[in-house]
Order: structure tokens, then sequence, then C-alpha cells
């Protein structure tokens, strides 16, 4: 049975999505940006700044799933501009040290002008 996941520790869906959903001891998640998930609002105007806050995003997303970082089989990044790759893998190295599969790509556009997007799907402990 597929279970939605919510959690008032990152920004609530603005549309017809969920934070994300749990099916067969996985987790998948939406895609987060940078929104500060009290006020709303995007946080920072770079891209290291941006992607601190989309991973403390997506840790309380799959906090709220039973999982973790630790347990990440694959992620999606996008970003705003590839010449951010090298400051963006920064930050995602920090939070995600366990390599797992990987798809990065620079997009046209991002949500409410964001730099930086990720999804991560995950095994639920």
């Amino acid at each position: 049975m597929m279970k939605k996941i919510t959690t008032k520790d990152a920004p609530g869906a603005i549309g017809p999505y969920s934070q994300a959903v749990a099916h067969g001891g996985m987790v998948y998640t939406s895609g987060q940006i940078a929104l500060d998930p009290v006020e709303g609002v995007m946080v920072g105007q770079d891209v290291k700044t941006q992607t601190e806050r989309v991973m403390k995003n997506l840790d309380a997303v799959l906090k709220a799933a039973g999982s973790s970082f630790d347990h990440v089989v694959k992620t999606t990044c996008f970003l705003a501009d590839m010449n951010d790759f090298a400051a963006f893998n920064e930050v995602y190295g920090s939070y995600i040290t366990s390599a797992p599969a990987r798809s990065c790509v620079a997009v046209k556009d991002l949500p409410k002008g964001a730099l930086v997007e990720v999804e991560v799907i995950a095994v639920i402990d």
C-alpha cells in the first residue's frame, strides 16, 4: 500500500503532489528547492546556501518516512546553471556520503527562481 509522507519540517507541497510517497520499503521524494519550511520563502541567493536548505528539507522528509541520507540509492539533481556544479557538489557531498547513483542536469528554469532542486529515492530503515 502506498503511503503519503508529510512533515512540517519541510515545505508543504505547493501543488497536487506529496512531499514523498513510501511503497514497498522505499521512499520517493518530490524535488525540494530552498524554501524555508516555516516562512515559505526562498533561502539564499547563491547555490551553496540554497543547497544547504534543500538538503535540510530532504533530511526532514526522509526522517518522516523512516529513512536517512545513508539509505539513499538514487538522486536526481537539477541546476539552473551548470557553472554551479562544483559549489553544489561541495554541499551535496557533505550530506550524501554513500555515493548513490545520481543524475545531475542543468535546466532552463526551476520553480520560484530556485538555483537547485534535488529529489531522492531511499530505502526505508
